[in-house]
């Protein structure tokens, strides 16, 4: 599937492009830069030289005066080379495309160092629109929408050992945490609060650590980019609104592999969280892929009353809610009603598994994978 046509936003100047590992930033790259200069930072001896002299750049930069772009793969691993970096774009304008799948370490270095010199990309899991044809619902529920792993001859091995390859080349190689026991157990706590409030005393609870520590273990999370917490939307709030966040990992079909089951658990939970996981990337691969500056948020009143999405931006305002059934009732519907007598300027629809597109009472309700397959960056969220 690597020929696909990807919606990632190449900028005109510098920039950093970031997505978690497996998103295909390096294959797009090859695609759309092939005579760029690359420097790969996961060859080992390679990275190995620049780490003990990042001025070696330099000289590699001497000897190749005719390339005007240059990559360098998995900038992490050496944040000591973002000085030398600021100084060629200065003094010898050259154009730098910086790739990575963790922020942590760039953080800690100064990415402000480029700030107004390199812009922020995204790289995410395919969208729908990107697969065409061969875009599969229930497949995509199943193994997630990461090219790495769909790319491969064993979707379902390769998705079992995505994880773990974090662990090992991310977490561990880094050294992010002490033990490494701890984390594994706090992936997945954390998967049951996948798509639901992320109440940390509880998951601290689940995996038998302190607070605090789970706080960190998030912002790890976040920062190796493998998921993020999803803000209330508050503004001009006509009701009293909780205040915790929710959290979703950044693919479904991950979301699926770390999630443990047990004789307890009913399959439809699972598969609920996969589809409302899948709508939460398709909806941040498109807020991040287009033109418009645009948030997501979900919305809760302090009694419960919820909405799953809401996409706030200037020409878009939209409230979406996701049932993993193939009926609905108007009961289904009950906190898109609420949620546009607050805001009379939103639009409303309800996703579903059903195949039929129609209105109840006013709430355009639409198959989910219809809504997928036509989802793509710079058009509207929902039909006119």
């Amino acid at each position: 599937m690597n020929n696909k046509s990807r919606y990632i936003v190449e900028p005109a100047q510098s920039f950093f492009l970031f997505g978690p590992r497996g998103t295909g930033k390096s294959t797009w790259l090859a695609q759309n830069s092939p005579d760029a200069l690359t420097v790969d930072l996961l060859e080992p001896d390679l990275c190995r030289s620049f780490q003990a002299y990042p001025e070696r750049l330099n000289d590699l930069l001497a000897g190749n005066p005719d390339a005007s772009t240059v990559v360098i793969d998995e900038i992490q691993k050496v944040p000591e080379l973002l000085s030398i970096v600021h100084q060629q774009i200065e003094k010898n304008k050259r154009r730098f495309i910086l790739t990575g799948s963790s922020a942590r370490k760039l953080k800690r270095s100064g990415m402000d160092l480029l700030a107004g010199r390199a812009v922020l990309s995204s790289a995410h899991p395919f969208m729908a629109a990107e697969l065409g044809a061969d875009f599969s619902l229930e497949e995509a529920l199943l193994k997630g929408m990461v090219p790495l792993v769909l790319d491969a001859d064993d979707p379902a091995r390769t998705l079992a050992a995505y994880v773990s390859l974090y662990l090992r080349e991310e977490v561990v190689a880094e050294g992010l945490v002490r033990n490494i026991g701890n984390f594994t157990r706090f992936l997945e706590a954390l998967s049951f609060s996948h798509g639901s409030l992320l109440t940390v005393s509880e998951v601290a609870r689940e995996c038998e650590v302190s607070r605090k520590t789970v706080e960190g273990y998030i912002s790890i999370m976040e920062d190796l980019l493998l998921g993020c917490r999803l803000p209330v939307f508050s503004k001009r709030a006509k009701r009293i609104l909780i205040k915790q966040s929710k959290f979703y990992y950044f693919d479904a079909g991950v979301f699926r592999s770390i999630r443990p089951r047990g004789p307890l658990d009913r399959p439809e939970e699972i598969d609920g969280g996969a589809l409302e996981g899948l709508v939460f990337q398709h909806l941040r691969a498109w807020v991040d892929y287009s033109e418009e500056s645009t948030e997501l948020f979900f919305w809760r009143t302090q009694s419960g009353t919820e909405v799953d999405f809401v996409v706030y931006g200037e020409s878009q305002f939209c409230a979406v809610e996701v049932k993993n059934g193939q009926k609905i009732t108007r009961k289904d519907i009950r906190g898109l009603k609420t949620f546009q007598k607050d805001y009379p300027e939103s639009k409303v629809a309800l996703l579903y598994r059903g195949k039929v597109k129609m209105h109840m009472d006013g709430v355009l309700c639409i198959p989910c994978g219809e809504f997928f397959r036509e989802l793509r960056p710079n058009h509207p969220i929902l039909p006119e």
